[in-house]
């Protein structure tokens, strides 16, 4: 076993796949296979679960990404107390809601490059469950969520506070006129959204438990849906006044108890950061007012 057999082990644990490891690494899907079968054979334990779908860690496999993830932290601190470079170098992935990523993503990479020139920076978008997911298998260094959240295994760090409103076509004049339409029509993302929940528990608390739901997977889809007049959403304010505030439409406030998201960013415990994510962090905590 040697360092580049566990970044070659981190690989597939990050991209759930050989073939793809093989492509980021540089090298081919037959290499891979034969060094995780050796590191397998070596500790005795399979690593990965295989299907056609995806290739998973095991209970083996996450043992032995904490260790690699402290190995390589380990590495990278001797690098950086031994060379005569102290620059911050590598590379993180961060989850984060589209909505966040659509409004802060830009400005969150050219901060970064600006402090950090030679961090690299890869982010995702996605629902709160999956970046959550992602971060507890490995697949992303930390995520940006909405709170509350009680997983033990993850530190978190609150970052903003957001206002939610109700977005509808300008043909509704008032919030009630809104509610007595019927049947009721809302464009929504996929199950998950923690947006879709919202919508959902405010029509609850006004007695509407079924509307119909046009599923739209981005935001300009969602905006260009309501000011067609197809039906209502529910998004930040932060986004319309910023991106959309010259389209026909018109913004509701919801209940306070419901118009309020708190923003995390999430990482996991065991694991040390990397001298690039531990940068990250605290360009984070540093620029809580900033975002």
């Amino acid at each position: 076993m040697n360092t580049n057999d566990l970044k070659l082990f981190e690989a597939v644990a990050h991209h759930g796949s050989f073939t793809k490891a093989a492509e980021v690494m540089f090298t081919v899907q037959s290499n891979v296979t034969a060094r995780i079968k050796n590191l397998e054979e070596e500790f005795g334990a399979v690593l990965f679960t295989r299907s056609n779908r995806k290739v998973e860690l095991t209970p083996a496999g996450e043992t032995l990404m904490l260790y690699s993830k402290k190995l390589n932290h380990l590495i990278e601190e001797a690098k950086r107390s031994i060379g005569k470079n102290d620059e911050v170098r590598g590379q993180i992935k961060i989850g984060s809601l589209e909505t966040m990523m659509t409004i802060k993503g830009p400005e969150l990479i050219n901060y970064l490059a600006l402090k950090f020139p030679y961090v690299d920076l890869e982010l995702k978008s996605d629902i709160r469950t999956g970046l959550i997911n992602d971060v507890m298998n490995y697949k992303l260094d930390a995520a940006f969520v909405p709170a509350p959240l009680d997983v033990p295994e993850l530190s978190q760090i609150k970052i903003k506070d957001e206002q939610i409103v109700i977005v509808a076509p300008s043909s509704f004049e008032t919030l009630d006129d809104l509610l007595k339409k019927t049947p009721q029509k809302a464009i929504v993302f996929d199950q998950g959204c923690v947006f879709r929940a919202r919508l959902d528990s405010w029509l609850v608390s006004e007695g509407i438990s079924q509307y119909h739901k046009t599923v739209m997977n981005s935001i300009e889809g969602v905006v260009n849906f309501i000011e067609s007049g197809i039906g209502f959403s529910v998004l930040p304010q932060d986004i319309i006044s910023k991106f959309y505030s010259n389209r026909d439409i018109k913004t509701f406030p919801l209940p306070p108890e419901l118009a309020l998201m708190t923003t995390i960013l999430i990482f996991r415990k065991d694991v040390p950061p990397s001298p690039a994510l531990e940068a990250f962090i605290n360009l984070c905590e540093n620029q809580v007012d900033q975002f």
